[in-house]
């Protein structure tokens, strides 16, 4: 028989375990914007030397003034809304301008909550996502007629597809996407339960509504975000056409030539028809 000091010294240990857990869950559903959003501020006068056909914009939103960049070519072919992943700011994401230009395409990229110039604050899903909108009603009037591209990359996959359903675009790129933040949570994080997150990004519940051609890109070696999420989502949309880049991880896939051509081509189709299928493109 257990003598009864130590019964008592494993029951209060389980207790305290049990409290510093539910503690632990506590803070990181009162703290996870730390965890999810990495954001790099600008000074107010920061200055961009990006060309004359950029543009800063600013867009008010409740609470708060969102910064954006806004490449604007004489006579666009059609716009590109660019959501940006959960770290830096524009500074660091509106890069290869020329790339655009070239394909005589704009492009508008905006900077969130506390991200680079913009003031305030993400303090929810829901407001991520009111924002999101409201940029895209400001722009997209612009290019009545024209064709109208979301696009996502990492953390703004799930922001983009949720978008696309509402506005249902000429087409929407996903680069990097994840199946939903909550199964990428519980693949970093296994032992935090679902309900903890605020952030849900279920990309997968609302991938199959997006109505336009769909193009999911994915490098094959990324790790933070890997593969199998794109391959899911896929499955999910067979209208879609998903492409793994040999070679490409996650914060470098841009830089391969094969996803600059698959992007060109659905961009611009009448410039250069869709890359035939690769190994891993389906």
């Amino acid at each position: 028989m257990r003598p009864p000091t130590l019964t008592r010294l494993a029951l209060v240990a389980a207790v305290l375990a049990a409290a510093g857990y539910l503690l632990l869950l506590g803070a990181l559903w009162l703290g996870q914007e730390r965890l999810l959003f990495q954001p790099r501020t600008l000074a107010p006068d920061q200055r961009f030397d990006l060309g004359a056909d950029v543009h800063e914009r600013w867009i008010d939103v409740p609470g708060a003034r969102l910064h954006a960049l806004h490449l604007q070519l004489p006579r666009p072919d059609g716009v590109v809304f660019f959501l940006h992943g959960n770290a830096g700011n524009l500074q660091s994401w509106f890069v290869n301008v020329d790339f655009y230009r070239r394909l005589n395409v704009d492009l508008f990229m905006l900077d969130y909550r506390g991200y680079g110039k913009s003031t305030g604050r993400i303090d929810s899903q829901a407001q991520l996502e009111a924002d999101v909108r409201l940029a895209w009603d400001t722009v997209a009037p612009r290019y009545a007629g024209q064709r109208r591209i979301v696009y996502g990359r990492s953390l703004g996959t799930g922001l983009a597809a949720t978008l696309a359903v509402a506005v249902q675009p000429e087409l929407t790129v996903l680069v990097s996407p994840y199946f939903s933040m909550q199964a990428l949570a519980a693949e970093h994080y296994p032992w935090v339960p679902s309900a903890v997150l605020r952030y849900p990004l279920r990309t997968d519940a609302v991938v199959a509504q997006i109505s336009g051609p769909l193009l999911l890109l994915h490098g094959e070696h990324d790790t933070l975000i890997p593969p199998a999420h794109g391959t899911r989502l896929q499955s999910l949309a067979p209208a879609s056409k998903l492409l793994l880049v040999p070679g490409a991880g996650h914060g470098d896939i841009h830089q391969f030539e094969l996803y600059l051509q698959t992007l060109r081509s659905y961009l611009v189709p009448n410039i250069l028809s869709p890359a035939s299928p690769k190994p891993g493109m389906m």
